[in-house]
């Protein structure tokens, strides 16, 4: 073999070598990423499972100590709950004021945003029920102060450190709720759940204190007056009994005024439970945000339904506030006219709702409007509490149903509720097909308007160049051209506004208004439920109370909840 053929075969044996040792190294990178997603998964896997589980147990526990509250015969006293309370709301506080100097501090924590998270109708909620709720614990302040002397004083520390915790958590959800936080996840899966949790055990015991207080318990032979349950917390609570008396004179002023403003913490409680989990869900979430249309919001377009939604609202709350008005008199001979009053508003609200509902379902069927890919946990999350809280309803309407039904509705106040029981499945049926369906299209996409200025030295058509010699190009120009120089000639190229358009922003307004008077009812004391009796005399009170308590606050969510995201659908119609 010469040296050149040697020198040859060397050559090609360095190549393989080397080869050899890319493939290698190329194996090992690719063994190295591999191994390196497999370990991030795993981490997001235990962060979620921790965090759940954090979630569960808290719920569990807080749910077993509002069930013993809210019942004389377990002895649990409403301090114990407060003291759990208390530690819940300074462990949450502790960690959102740790969030959010963390995240200020450190340039990459927060790389991502979500621009469909927190939007400003939400945020803007959010710090409308933080205030109501503000005003509520001030209230219960002043009231509890009133039985320091004679009572724990962890009555009035719980108020005081809600307030706090109002103030901390309406911050950092203002501010913090489109993060998709890219640094610490496992500590803030933790601390979002803890969060999460919080809000939905304090939900649990506003919810709780509210059904009791509205709760009418019937006449049995060993009283001889019908009286509320209400004055059963009260005494529980040691407020207004012989053993502790108020120390001034308001304490009965601001008891009544505090609890009016126990559906505003409800509904507050809520929306921040939602936006936290929105938070949860998007941690380590790599948001892209060119999806995301500004949608500009204006009421201009509509004309007949904002008129006729005010109208009904008008109407529901004059019938609403004679019924409260007459229920509240311990003899009242006109009970049976208000029942009757109250259930024709209703099946009448409900009944304008179906039929403008059935429109907008027909409007959807014809718009070719496509339907949005991209995976989001607000919608998810917005679809997922429609469906969910309106079995709340769908529960008790079925049980008046079946109560009907079963005894004959013989007289017309039965005939009235069956009637309204029906029209309520189906008015829910029809308006959650409506939302999820304008929730999952895309938004109508506007042209830009187009601003014209005129130039005055543009040469017309009808005019030569000659006739331009020696002219004075500072001379002053007419003032029709001035005018077009200092305004400009603005051409709006804004389309009109197609009918289809039109019909669903007319249909989402009256919708939205009808669910703000629906909401408003029930929030505020009416309860037909216990008021006629018949449900009661069928499925006895114990059996009715639970199914009216336990489905009556989805309910009221649900109504809620209804009203935001059919301004959802107003905004991309």
């Amino acid at each position: 073999m010469t040296a050149k053929d040697r020198e040859v075969e060397e050559a090609h044996l360095s190549n393989n070598i080397n080869a050899a040792g890319q493939a290698g190294s190329g194996c090992e990178t690719e063994l190295n990423m591999s191994s390196g997603g497999v370990a991030k998964d795993h981490g997001r896997n235990w962060g979620w499972m921790l965090s759940g589980t954090i979630c569960l147990n808290i719920l569990i526990l807080g749910c077993a100590l509002v069930s013993g509250t809210a019942h004389n015969s377990i002895n649990i006293s409403s301090s114990d709950l407060q003291v759990f309370l208390i530690i819940l709301l300074l462990l949450t506080s502790i960690w959102m004021i740790y969030y959010a100097a963390y995240t200020a501090r450190q340039e990459n924590a927060v790389m991502y945003k979500d621009g469909h998270a927190g939007p400003v109708w939400l945020k803007g909620g959010l710090v409308v029920f933080g205030l109501l709720g503000i005003i509520m614990d001030i209230f219960k302040i002043a009231s509890y102060a009133g039985y320091l002397h004679c009572d724990s004083a962890v009555k009035v520390a719980f108020p005081v450190v809600q307030l706090v915790f109002i103030l901390v958590q309406t911050y950092f959800l203002s501010i913090h709720a489109k993060d998709c936080v890219q640094l610490q996840r496992n500590i803030t899966r933790c601390g979002l759940m803890l969060t999460l949790s919080t809000n939905l055990v304090l939900w649990m015991t506003v919810v709780t204190e509210e059904s009791i207080h509205q709760t009418t318990v019937p006449d049995y032979p060993s009283n001889i007056t019908k009286h509320s349950a209400r004055s059963e917390y009260i005494q529980k609570a040691s407020y207004g009994s012989d053993k502790c008396t108020c120390s001034h004179t308001s304490c009965s002023i601001f008891k009544e005024a505090y609890y009016y403003l126990y559906p505003f913490i409800i509904e507050y409680s809520l929306f921040a439970s939602a936006m936290a989990y929105v938070m949860w869900k998007n941690v380590g979430r790599v948001a892209d945000e060119h999806h995301h249309h500004k949608i500009k919001f204006r009421l201009r377009d509509v004309f007949l339904s904002p008129v006729a939604g005010v109208l009904l609202v008008v109407a529901g709350l004059a019938t609403f506030i004679v019924y409260e008005m007459e229920m509240k008199k311990d003899n009242s001979a006109n009970k049976d006219k208000v029942l009757m009053m109250h259930f024709v508003m209703n099946i009448v609200i409900v009944t304008l709702m179906s039929v403008t509902t059935v429109i907008g379902c027909v409007i959807h069927k014809v718009d070719h409007r496509p339907h949005v890919s991209e995976k989001n946990p607000t919608r998810s999350l917005d679809v997922g509490l429609l469906v969910g809280a309106s079995l709340g309803q769908f529960i008790i309407s079925y049980f008046t149903i079946v109560a009907m039904v079963a005894t004959g509705a013989k007289g017309y106040l039965d005939r009235l509720n069956l009637a309204w029981a029906i029209l309520m499945v189906i008015q829910l049926g029809l308006q959650n097909f409506f939302i999820i369906e304008g929730l999952h299209r895309e938004p109508y996409h506007e042209v830009q308007p187009i601003t014209v200025v005129a130039n005055p030295y543009v040469l017309q058509p009808n005019k030569e160049l000659s006739s331009l010699e020696g002219l004075d190009m500072d001379t002053k120009p007419s003032p029709v051209l001035a005018e077009h120089i200092l305004h400009g000639h603005t051409a709006e190229h804004r389309p009109k506004l197609s009918w289809k358009r039109w019909v669903l922003k007319e249909v989402c307004v009256f919708l939205l208004l009808a669910n703000v008077i629906l909401w408003i009812m029930p929030a505020f004391g009416a309860r037909p439920q216990f008021d006629h009796t018949t449900e009661t005399d069928f499925y006895k009170f114990n059996v009715w109370a639970t199914v009216v308590n336990v489905g009556l606050p989805f309910g009221i969510f649900y109504r809620m909840h209804s009203v935001a995201s059919l301004f959802e659908v107003f905004l991309t119609s």
